[in-house]
């Protein structure tokens, strides 16, 4: 096995001078009116993802999710949102991944998205129920091969063991994939995030940057704003 230096040889407060240094955002950014923001979130993210696809924002439809267990132990991960509705934010996983046992005990979760190049971020916070099975078997259906086979070859985020082949169990998955095309993995999951709060931020240059958070209201189907402070 390697071995590897017990000090850093990184000189004191180097790394703090190089974080400093660094830019975090975009030389242009956009505006954000609160005033004419739509009556719910989900109108308003759209506007914002097709504007970060304009804007030429890699992988705009990436988010983090942040899960707990009932342990209390947190852990975060970046996956790509299926869906968004008045039914909540979808994404999707292995039931038995450390997502999915997380959410089996504590079902909650919080989305983020960040696009730094435009300055924005968006965050959804809620309770998370499973989407049906169906609609899980056509997610999975819909993917491309290749990504059906990683999934199949073994088990989401498992350890490997030294004696395991990555090539060969991908080659041989792509092989059951292509010879059962209609099959869906029976655990493959869709969640969908019931959104308690949105928060939308825009960064501003000057630091006074505009936070408009959503909260359902007393009325069923409408929501309350609120205007944050920076």
């Amino acid at each position: 096995m390697p071995t590897h230096p017990t000090t850093s040889p990184v000189a004191p407060g180097a790394v703090r001078k190089r974080l400093r240094g660094l830019p975090s955002f975009g030389a242009e950014l956009p505006t954000f009116d609160v005033a004419s923001a739509p009556a719910v979130p989900e109108a308003l993210f759209l506007e914002w993802l097709e504007h970060a696809v304009e804007a030429g924002v890699l992988a705009p439809h990436a988010v983090t999710v942040s899960t707990a267990a009932a342990s209390g132990e947190v852990s975060a991960r970046v996956v790509i949102l299926k869906d968004v509705s008045d039914e909540g934010w979808v994404f999707a996983g292995q039931a038995t991944s450390p997502k999915g046992r997380d959410l089996d005990e504590n079902p909650r979760a919080a989305l983020t998205f960040f696009w730094p190049a435009v300055g924005r971020q968006v965050r959804v916070v809620g309770d998370v129920v499973r989407r049906p099975a169906d609609e899980a078997a056509a997610d999975f259906l819909a993917r491309p091969p290749a990504a059906r086979a990683a999934y199949l070859a073994g088990e989401q985020s498992a350890a490997m063991a030294p004696s395991d082949g990555l090539a060969e169990a991908l080659a041989a998955a792509e092989v059951e994939a292509a010879a059962h095309p209609d099959d869906a993995s029976p655990g493959w999951t869709l969640w969908s995030v019931r959104p308690a709060s949105v928060e939308f931020w825009q960064a501003d240059h000057s630091r006074a940057h505009v936070r408009l958070r959503y909260r359902p209201s007393d009325v069923a189907g409408e929501w309350s704003t609120d205007r944050l402070w920076p």
